[in-house]
């Protein structure tokens, strides 16, 4: 190559390089979006609250416009979605796991998200908290009468096959649920229940007997224990709360029961949730190989 003919080609690849960089810049402050994903804002009539609600549709959504599809019900929304979308992607994408649609119901516009998961996600009153708590059972009326309604109304959902998934605080809402309304899903994947508020007062809540089968995943780390640094003995509420399921579903609950390995509070539910869509919506049952 001639002395100016490599100069030339010199600038061409500085050009490019710099051209490259100025484009990375450019995009630099552009936010990430959820493919497929939108956000509404439905409001409780009760309460006059409004709730921002995330939507993330299948790959297949658009394309098979006869199809209906599972939705799977998030609590926590402004953390589970991202964490569940992610954790499905691939798999549903390749078809290792049933496609479904996800709906993160988030915390209610104006309100801290403490103050609203402690309000919406506790069955009981507590005096002794600051916070207000004991309206579990108008957030499930309002997941009831206006998410679903909406839901239906709006997109290709598969009749009542409905998973709910909650962790901590949102687990025991979530218990509270399949104690008091079973058949408001058809399956439930607890993680981390919050057993202990108001002196374990969620083993002491009588139970509906489910009129169809449910499935119920149940997990806990197996660090959630005090001598670990936890406040609570999450190990020993998950294992009784377990124990109630099995004692008193009528055979009518399929339970899985796991401890999520060396995971503590903070890092037991992206473990536990996908595992538990795992069970729920794998397209093939995971059995072991024979040697």
């Amino acid at each position: 190559m001639s002395g100016p003919m490599r100069l030339r080609f010199f600038w061409v690849i500085t050009v490019f390089v710099f051209s490259a960089m100025a484009s990375t810049v450019a995009n630099a402050d552009v936010e990430f979006k959820i493919p497929r994903s939108t956000v509404v804002e439905l409001q409780d009539n009760k309460s006059n609250r409004t709730y921002p609600i995330f939507i993330k549709l299948p790959k297949s959504y658009r394309a098979n416009t006869k199809a209906s599809y599972p939705v799977i019900y998030l609590l926590d929304g402004s953390y589970a979605f991202q964490v569940v979308s992610g954790g499905t992607r691939f798999p549903m994408n390749s078809g290792v796991m049933e496609q479904a649609i996800i709906v993160a119901i988030s915390y209610s516009k104006g309100s801290k998200g403490a103050s609203s998961r402690v309000r919406d996600y506790t069955p009981y009153l507590a005096e002794d908290w600051k916070l207000e708590t004991g309206k579990a059972g108008q957030h499930a009326d309002f997941i009831n009468d206006t998410v679903f309604t909406y839901m239906e109304n709006n997109y290709r959902v598969k009749g009542m096959h409905r998973t709910l998934v909650g962790n901590s605080l949102g687990g025991l809402f979530s218990a509270y649920v399949l104690f008091t309304r079973p058949n408001m899903f058809s399956s439930y994947i607890i993680g981390s229940p919050s057993v202990w508020f108001r002196d374990n007062a969620i083993l002491s809540e009588p139970v509906v007997k489910p009129k169809t089968p449910v499935k119920v995943f149940l997990a806990v780390g197996e660090l959630e224990r005090p001598e670990y640094g936890e406040r609570q003995n999450m190990v020993e509420g998950a294992q009784k709360l377990a124990q109630k399921i099995t004692l008193q579903n009528d055979n009518q609950v399929n339970l899985k029961f796991t401890l999520i390995g060396e995971a503590t509070h903070a890092t037991a539910f992206p473990t536990t949730t996908i595992q538990g869509v795992d069970w729920l919506y794998a397209s093939k049952p995971h059995v072991k190989a024979q040697q």
